[in-house]
């Protein structure tokens, strides 16, 4: 009886451990189990680890699935009043809208703010402002840097002198109150080099001219490289808070390959 209880045992022992074996390998092949709060990670998000956990988010008004670098983030500050989050890095859950007014509005409205936070989180009536405000205070730090970085051609003749050369600008930009006749013989000469780079009119002349500490600044242009990704990015979302420039019909099939921020 001993013996039998004994042979009983090894079987089963080495059954207990080729399973446990064969659910470890199948643990390691399959998809991580799905975590409770999943389904919210395309709306929410902690700003510590945004940068590694993917390129997209879901806008909490329209729902839309969209590259991060159409939104804005909004978290809530200690005092629980939502705060824009331009660069995306405050700690804490995050809120992603799409970067335009009529989203921000609506969110500020409607109270969607607390509902995708499920907290009792408040958003100041004036918040699409403070957003305008930001993205412009942002970019205007931005092209002083360009500037300082050498980094940014100032100036209609210098800009030209810049198209006739080797490489390409990463884009172009015009004050949104420029006259037209400018901008068509900038923009004239990148086709004719078969360049097309992309055209920033989000700034009026005033604000550049802050910006970039020159008087009656117009035309300028922008090298490649971080910075221009940065200013073409939030030239884009700027855009959306401000009224676009009627374009003149006679521009458009012109500037139709170009693409306008």
């Amino acid at each position: 009886m001993a013996a039998a209880r004994k042979g009983a045992a090894k079987p089963g022992a080495r059954k207990g451990r080729n399973a446990g074996k064969g659910a470890g390998k199948g643990a390691r092949k399959g998809a991580r189990p799905a975590r409770p709060d999943a389904a919210l990670d395309a709306v929410l998000d902690d700003g510590e680890r945004d940068a590694a956990s993917g390129p997209e988010r879901r806008c909490i008004v329209t729902g839309q699935v969209l590259p991060k670098d159409r939104l804005i983030r909004f978290v809530a500050g200690p005092d629980g009043v939502v705060v824009p989050d331009l660069a995306a890095v405050l700690p804490g859950r995050g809120l992603w809208l799409l970067a335009d007014r009529a989203s921000v509005e609506k969110a500020v409205l409607k109270g969607h703010f607390a509902k995708a936070a499920r907290a009792q989180v408040k958003a100041p009536p004036d918040l699409a402002a403070r957003v305008e405000a930001l993205l412009v205070r942002r970019m205007m730090a931005d092209l002083g840097l360009a500037r300082r970085s050498g980094v940014l051609v100032l100036g209609s003749d210098q800009v030209l002198r810049a198209l006739a050369g080797k490489f390409p600008p990463a884009a172009l930009i015009d004050a949104s109150d420029g006259a037209a006749d400018g901008k068509r013989k900038i923009r004239a000469l990148a086709r004719g080099r078969g360049w097309q780079p992309v055209l920033i009119e989000a700034l009026s002349s005033s604000e550049l001219s802050l910006a970039l500490g020159r008087e009656n600044v117009i035309h300028a242009s922008l090298k490649p490289g971080r910075l221009a990704e940065r200013l073409i990015c939030d030239a884009a979302r700027l855009g959306g808070f401000r009224p676009q420039a009627p374009v003149n019909p006679a521009d458009q099939a012109h500037d139709a390959p170009e693409r306008r921020v």
